[in-house]
């Protein structure tokens, strides 16, 4: 990202985007649509619905999503109605993604890879699409507030069918983690709150994936050359953990560097917290170890995506020399090209884009900590900030310079700390979110590896004499 000379730039973040409140709008109003259900809807809803008819009303979906409305409004919506609202929503929130995207290319100055067509899938299972598609529709017909158990369950049999076909395990996982969250909210009329925008994201996405060819791979190359890590974003649930490493690629045949990702996921007990969700990352992925050290990592034909993900295959990658992600994030950075996103990635949610800032300040305003650089201000994300590790939000706020991932939430840019330099007795010194990822001998993360290692002992013990017995 710019330094604080250049405004010019920076002030894209902060200058509203023409025609995005009006598209959030279109997408809210499919979202109350999904609230009350659409086997008997209200005036209101009609309304709500030829505002999406309007909203797409100059593109290509115009004559489906004003046909799938109008059939909505009337109580005899189908499947085929329905997709079509999902499509037209999807739509909306793609292009404010792209909106979005091309806000912060324009303050960092970065260039952005061709999109690219996906590679055709298996075969998909006509009958198992179906059924996914005959539940989200019986979904839609009943609304949130209209949930019970009975229809959230019946998720539960097109699950397990699906989970064993690898075309279909995408839907499948996404399927069961929406069903588990309704069935943890049933009955929908108890419901104080409905979270409507993220249950609509849901039920769009899954209903499009229904569509044969929907969950086609990407287009996949191969990457030889240098990794620089920039940091880790850590996702953390009861049950499962995900850390995602944004790093720099630096091709060896001399084109163009990439920012590229690689990710891990694994499930955990919910015992495991805090620095112990290291222990169950790292040996799934050896970047951890390279990152928590501070080196760079030397690739021989790792698996790419034409969306920036590396496909992580430890026998393709070897520890480098050291590279400090600082130096990467002043040098590597600005020339780096990003990857465009997939179709159906693209949504506000997602953004995630690698930034390098310097010569800031901060303050407190109320709970939120305030970045200002070159007059313009930018909210840190401090609740992002994972506990696994020594950075804090005071360390943010005490800050020189810092490596963050520029999201958009709230109907405006944040920043989501990965490292920041800062003073500590004179001297400058570098915090990182992840670390500890490739283990540490600061007390506290050492404390919290050894709960780690006692909880998970004593499950497998558990377990252990279930199976025995």
């Amino acid at each position: 990202m710019p330094a604080a000379d250049d405004a010019e730039h920076t002030g894209a973040l902060t200058a509203p985007v023409e025609g995005l409140d009006e598209a959030l709008a279109a997408a809210d109003a499919v979202d109350r649509c999904l609230v009350a259900g659409l086997l008997r809807p209200r005036s209101d809803q009609a309304g709500d619905l030829a505002e999406l008819a309007r909203a797409v009303a100059g593109s290509p979906l115009a004559a489906r999503v004003a046909e799938a409305a109008e059939k909505a409004a009337a109580g005899t919506a189908s499947e085929d109605h329905f997709l079509a609202l999902a499509a037209a929503r999807t739509a909306l929130l793609g292009a404010v993604h792209d909106a979005l995207v091309a806000r912060a290319d324009e303050s960092t100055g970065r260039t952005r890879g061709e999109d690219t067509h996906p590679v055709p899938g298996d075969p998909q299972q006509a009958n198992l699409l179906a059924a996914a598609r005959s539940w989200l529709a019986d979904l839609a017909r009943a609304g949130w507030a209209g949930i019970d158990h009975d229809l959230v369950g019946g998720a539960a049999q097109i699950v397990s069918a699906m989970l064993p076909r690898p075309e279909l395990r995408r839907l499948a996982t996404l399927l069961d983690g929406f069903a588990a969250e309704l069935a943890a909210s049933c009955p929908g009329s108890a419901l104080e709150r409905i979270p409507a925008r993220r249950w609509g994201d849901l039920w769009a996405r899954a209903l499009l994936l229904t569509q044969p060819g929907a969950a086609a791979l990407a287009a996949t190359g191969t990457a030889t050359g240098r990794l620089l890590p920039l940091g880790v974003d850590l996702h953390e649930h009861a049950t499962a953990a995900q850390a995602q490493v944004h790093a720099v690629f630096e091709p060896a045949d001399g084109t163009p560097s990439r920012l590229v990702r690689a990710s891990v996921s694994v499930p955990k007990p919910d015992t495991v917290v805090a620095a112990g969700v290291w222990q169950l990352l790292r040996p799934h992925l050896s970047l951890l170890a390279a990152l928590g050290e501070g080196r760079a990592m030397h690739l021989d034909a790792m698996p790419l995506t034409d969306q920036g993900d590396l496909v992580w295959d430890d026998t393709r990658a070897r520890p480098g020399e050291p590279a400090d992600p600082f130096a990467t994030a002043r040098v590597a950075l600005p020339a780096a090209t990003a990857a465009p996103a997939a179709p159906l990635d693209r949504h506000p949610v997602r953004l995630a884009e690698p930034v390098f800032l310097e010569r800031y300040t901060t303050r407190q305003d109320g709970d939120t900590l305030v970045l200002t650089v070159a007059g313009d201000d930018l909210a840190v994300d401090t609740d992002r900030v994972p506990v696994a590790g020594p950075l804090t939000p005071e360390a943010v706020a005490a800050s020189g310079a810092c490596i963050a991932l520029l999201r958009w939430d709230g109907g405006g840019f944040r920043l989501q700390p990965l490292a920041v330099e800062t003073t500590v007795r004179k001297k400058t010194v570098a915090l990182h979110a992840g670390a500890w990822a490739g283990g540490t001998t600061d007390k506290a993360g050492v404390k919290a590896e050894k709960a780690a290692t006692d909880a998970v002992t004593v499950l497998r013990e558990r377990a252990g004499r279930l199976l025995r017995k």
